[in-house]
C-alpha cells in the first residue's frame, strides 16, 4: 500500500551536533505507529519536519495530493482566538462537520467560551486535542496527547482514537496508551529511525535484542581492530607498497570504531534512605476537609504502615493533592486527627516543578549555591559526577534551569530529591516528562526502596509496577483503598476513574443491553471442572515459573553474555516469556478467586 506520508533521509544538525542522521517515517492509511526514543534523540522535531512545521538540513518528504495532516503540539499557541471554540473551528476544513468542534469540547470537559490566555494546562491540552480531532484527517501526529490529562479523558481519548479511521503517529511515555493504540513501532536512537511491524507492547524486548546484536558487533569489531594492530607490530612490515591496502583498512576500522554513536547512558538512580521510620506511619481517623461547598475528604479512615506503597489517583479537582497534604501534616483537616509515625523522615517530589527558579543554575540547583559538592545520603560528592548519574553533560552546570527540556527539568528533581535521605517518599505525578528508561529505573528504585511510598499519578502502568494498594476518589468526598494496582482495583470496582463533569460513555458506542438474570438463576452458578482444576493448580504454576525466573535472572545477570552470546539472547527471550506467563496465571487466579467468593457468598 503507497503511504500517505513518506519522510526519508531526514538529516538536522543543532550545534555541530547531529540530531538526525538517516531518519525515516513512513504512514499508510489507517496505520497507528507509535515514534519512541530517549529525551532529547528529536522524536518531537522529526515529528515537526514530518508536519512540514520544521525544515531540516536535508530530507525527501511525500505527501499523497488531498491527504489532510494535523499536528498537536506539546505547546499550543492560542494567539489571536477569544474563545476556545473559536480556537477549535479554525482548524476545520472545507466540508468539515461544524457542529463537532462543539461535540468534542463538551466532550472534554469544555464550554467553548473559555479564554485562552488563562485556560489551565489541561484545559489548553483539551482544546488541543479538540482542534486536532474535529476535521478527522487523513493523518494525525500526536506529540504527548496524554500531558496534563486526568484519567478519564485518557480513557476516553483511547477509545475516541480507536474509532477514528484516521492513520496516527504518536509520541507518548504512557505505556499502557501506546500498547492499546500502536500497530508498529518506530524507535529513533542516534540519529537513525528502526522500524518493527509490532506495537509498543513487544518494543522492549525487541529494542534489547537490537542492543545485544550492536553490543556483540562492537565486541568483533574490538577483536578485528586487535588483530590488525598485532598484524601491524608484528607481521610483515607494513612500509610495502603490497600491504598499505591492509594497512589503510585498519585506518577505516579505527575510524568506525571511533565514530560510532555508542547508546546513551541510562540515568544512575539511587535513593538516600535513611534509618526505619516506626512500623506505623500515618493513622487517619475520620479526616475531613471541605473548600466551601466542595467536599474533598469525607469521614477517612486509613492507616498506613512502614513499606506501604499507595497510589491515590481521581479526576482532576478531585483533591489529590490537598489529600496527600492532609496525610503528610502540610495540612490540617477539618475534623478527625491525623497522627503521624515516630522517626519519619519525608522528602517531597512536587508535581509543578515549583521549587525550581528558572534563574538559578543547574549546578547550584543540586549543591544549594557556593559549592562544588552535593551531599547524597550525607555523603559529599562532587556536583558534575552526580549530574552525569542523570546524564546532564558537564557543560550544562552553568545553564539556567529555565533553560532545561521538560525531560531535563525532571531529572533535576528527581537528583534533588533522591540525595535527601527518606523513610518516606511523596511522589506527585513523578512520570511527567520521563523518557521510558527512565521511568524503568524509577520502578527499580522503588522496588528496591524500604520505607514508605505515597504516589500520585496518571499513569496507569506506572501506578500497576510500583504501588500496593490503590486509594480512588468516588466523588463528594468518598476515598475507597483497593488492593493491587491500577488494574487490580478495575477488576475489583468494574469500573475506572470517573469523572464528575460529563458523562464519558457517550463517546463509546452503547453496547447492547443484557437481558436481567434473575437472582435465583445467579445463585445457581457453579464453578466448573476447569475452574475448579485451575483454582488448585495455578499456585503452583505460578511459583513453580517465578523458580524459574529467579534461575534466569540470575543466569543472565552473570558473565553469560561475555561466555556464550547465543544462549544469553536465548535466556532473555525466555525471561520475557516466563513473565509473561506468570503475569496471565496470576490475572486467571484472581478472576477465578473473585468467582469463588461472589459464588459463596
Amino acid at each position: 500500500m503507497a503511504p500517505l506520508l513518506h519522510l526519508r533521509d531526514v538529516a538536522l544538525t543543532f550545534g555541530g551536533q547531529p540530531l538526525l542522521e538517516a531518519a525515516e517515517i513512513a504512514v499508510s492509511a489507517g496505520e497507528r505507529v507509535c515514534l519512541v526514543g530517549r529525551n532529547g534523540s528529536g522524536k518531537s522535531t522529526l515529528l515537526k519536519i514530518a508536519a512540514g512545521i520544521v525544515e531540516p538540513d536535508h530530507a525527501e518528504r511525500f505527501v499523497q495530493p488531498g491527504a489532510t495532516i494535523r499536528y498537536l503540539p506539546q505547546e499550543p499557541d492560542f494567539t489571536g482566538f477569544d474563545t476556545a471554540l473559536a480556537y477549535v473551528e479554525a482548524g476545520l476544513g472545507p466540508g468539515d462537520d461544524a457542529y463537532r468542534a462543539q461535540y468534542l469540547l463538551t466532550e472534554l470537559g469544555l464550554t467553548g467560551q473559555e479564554n485562552p490566555a488563562s485556560m489551565s494546562g489541561g484545559e489548553g491540552r483539551r482544546a488541543a486535542l479538540a482542534r486536532v480531532l474535529a476535521p478527522e484527517p487523513d493523518i494525525l501526529l500526536l506529540d504527548e496527547p496524554t500531558n496534563h490529562l486526568d484519567l478519564p479523558v485518557i480513557e476516553w481519548l483511547e477509545q475516541e482514537l480507536k474509532s477514528l479511521r484516521s492513520a496516527m503517529v504518536l509520541i507518548s511515555h504512557d505505556r499502557r496508551f501506546l500498547t492499546s493504540l500502536s500497530r508498529a513501532t518506530i524507535w529513533l536512537d542516534r540519529g537513525v529511525t528502526r522500524r518493527a511491524e509490532r506495537g509498543f507492547g513487544e518494543f522492549e524486548a525487541w529494542r534489547d535484542e537490537v542492543l545485544a546484536q550492536e553490543e556483540l558487533d562492537r565486541h568483533k569489531l574490538d577483536r578485528k581492530i586487535a588483530r590488525e594492530e598485532d598484524w601491524l607490530r608484528y607481521g610483515v612490515s607494513a612500509r610495502r607498497t603490497r600491504n598499505q591496502r591492509r594497512l589503510g583498512e585498519l585506518h577505516a576500522l579505527r575510524d568506525q570504531r571511533r565514530t560510532a554513536r555508542a547508546a546513551q547512558g541510562n540515568v544512575r538512580l539511587e535513593a538516600s534512605e535513611a534509618q526505619s521510620s516506626g512500623k506505623l506511619v500515618i493513622d487517619a481517623i475520620d479526616v475531613a476537609k471541605a473548600y466551601g461547598d466542595n467536599t474533598i475528604v469525607k469521614n477517612l479512615s486509613l492507616r498506613v504502615a512502614r513499606g506501604d506503597r499507595i497510589g491515590i489517583v481521581g479526576p482532576n479537582g478531585a483533591g489529590k493533592t490537598t489529600l496527600i497534604n492532609l496525610l503528610t501534616g502540610a495540612l490540617k483537616p477539618d475534623s478527625g486527627k491525623v497522627k503521624l509515625g515516630t522517626a519519619l523522615e519525608m522528602v517531597t517530589l512536587d508535581q509543578r516543578r515549583e521549587s525550581l527558579d528558572p534563574e538559578t543554575p543547574l549546578g547550584d540547583a543540586l549543591t544549594g549555591g557556593g559549592s562544588d559538592q552535593v551531599m547524597v545520603g550525607g555523603q559529599p560528592r562532587h556536583v558534575i559526577s552526580y549530574m552525569k548519574d542523570f546524564l546532564f553533560q558537564p557543560i550544562q552546570r552553568g545553564t539556567p534551569v529555565g533553560a532545561l527540556s521538560g525531560g531535563e527539568r525532571g531529572r533535576l528533581m528527581l537528583a534533588r530529591a533522591l540525595a535527601k535521605p527518606s523513610n518516606l517518599l511523596v511522589l506527585d505525578e513523578p512520570t511527567n516528562d520521563l523518557d521510558l528508561e527512565t521511568l524503568d529505573l524509577l520502578q527499580e528504585l522503588l522496588a528496591d526502596y524500604q520505607g514508605t511510598v505515597l504516589l500520585v499519578s496518571h499513569d496507569r502502568d506506572f501506578i500497576d509496577r510500583v504501588v500496593s494498594s490503590v486509594l480512588i476518589s468516588d466523588g463528594d468526598g468518598v476515598w475507597t483503598e483497593f488492593a493491587g494496582g491500577y488494574s487490580d482495583m478495575l477488576a475489583q470496582r468494574g469500573r475506572g476513574v470517573g469523572a464528575k463533569a460529563r458523562p464519558i460513555e457517550k463517546a463509546v458506542p452503547a453496547e447492547p443491553k443484557a437481558a436481567a438474570v434473575p437472582a435465583a438463576s445467579a445463585s445457581k452458578r457453579k464453578l466448573s471442572f476447569n475452574e475448579k482444576h485451575a483454582l488448585e493448580t495455578l499456585p503452583k504454576k505460578i511459583e513453580t515459573l517465578q523458580a524459574e525466573a529467579a534461575k534466569l535472572n540470575t543466569a543472565v545477570a552473570g558473565d553469560l553474555y561475555t561466555r556464550d552470546p547465543k544462549l544469553f539472547a536465548k535466556a532473555t527471550a525466555r525471561l520475557e516469556e516466563v513473565a509473561r506467563e506468570i503475569g496471565e496465571a496470576e490475572e486467571r487466579w484472581l478472576e477465578l478467586e473473585m468467582l469463588r467468593e461472589e459464588i459463596g457468598a
